[in-house]
């Protein structure tokens, strides 16, 4: 429980997750949504010096694959704040996101296996291609640009609740009835590709209406890997209450 609200696990993992918030007005849930993808901070590339660069891709489209990378972002950066990251890979053979190095221990590739740039030899040269960067990441919001955006993923909808009306038209049609997200029933929380989400599969025979359960709303959230999800959506409620206490000073007379 956290103050009025309670906050409910249902599945997922650090990177991708669904939970269930009770007692929050649909405002208040957009207002999550939205600081997770445009008030969070996080790190990404900002500038790239390029060393040395005789692979096929000009150094435009390096700094722009180095931008898309996500960083794992510590706690006790602030926003404008760098650090710096090099490549240095000669072919042939492919530049992958783990090969940067970070002067921070804390900052690293969120993935490894993201491909930067396939480095071949060089047909006619003893010298292979090679690759060699500089770049400099900075902690900034995603409202001032996506690549800062940790929740590449953030939407969520009404828990729902179905309640059976009757026995189905013994002659009737049986056409689908499709429903997406995660359902109550008998206080239980039951995800609806539990059952394909087809409510005929559920309730067979019967026929159901599904009503939005009040002020309760799923989330369904995917991170870059930047940040997990419980960091998310916890700065992300901070950056609410902050700003809510500087709309509080303001209008103090």
């Amino acid at each position: 429980m956290a103050g009025d609200y309670d906050v409910e696990f249902i599945d997922g993992d650090e990177r991708e997750a669904r939970f269930l918030v009770r007692g929050v007005t649909p405002a208040f849930a957009n207002g999550i949504r939205r600081a997770m993808i445009a008030d969070v901070p996080t790190l990404s590339v900002d500038e790239v010096r390029v060393i040395e660069n005789s692979s096929v891709m000009f150094d435009e489209q390096i700094a722009h694959r180095l931008g898309l990378v996500p960083l794992t972002t510590p706690d006790d950066y602030e926003i404008g704040e760098t650090v710096t990251l090099a490549l240095d890979v000669e072919g042939p053979g492919t530049a992958y996101s783990g090969d940067l190095v970070s002067t921070d221990d804390q900052v690293e590739p969120a993935d490894n296996n993201i491909p930067v740039i396939e480095l071949k030899d060089l047909e006619g040269s003893e010298t292979p291609q090679r690759l060699e960067v500089e770049a400099e990441a900075v902690l900034d919001r995603g409202r001032e640009h996506a690549k800062h955006q940790g929740g590449v993923a953030v939407g969520y909808r009404h828990l729902q609740e179905v309640e059976v009306v009757g026995d189905a038209d013994e002659f009737g049609e049986r056409d689908p009835h499709i429903l997406r997200g995660v359902i109550q029933e008998d206080g239980e929380l039951i995800p609806t590709e539990e059952f394909d989400h087809d409510l005929t599969s559920r309730y067979p025979g019967k026929e159901v209406e599904v009503h939005d359960v009040p002020n309760a709303f799923v989330f369904h959230v995917e991170t870059d890997g930047s940040l997990t999800v419980e960091e998310l959506t916890a700065k992300a409620v901070d950056s609410l209450h902050d700003r809510a206490a500087e709309l509080k000073d303001a209008v103090q007379l």
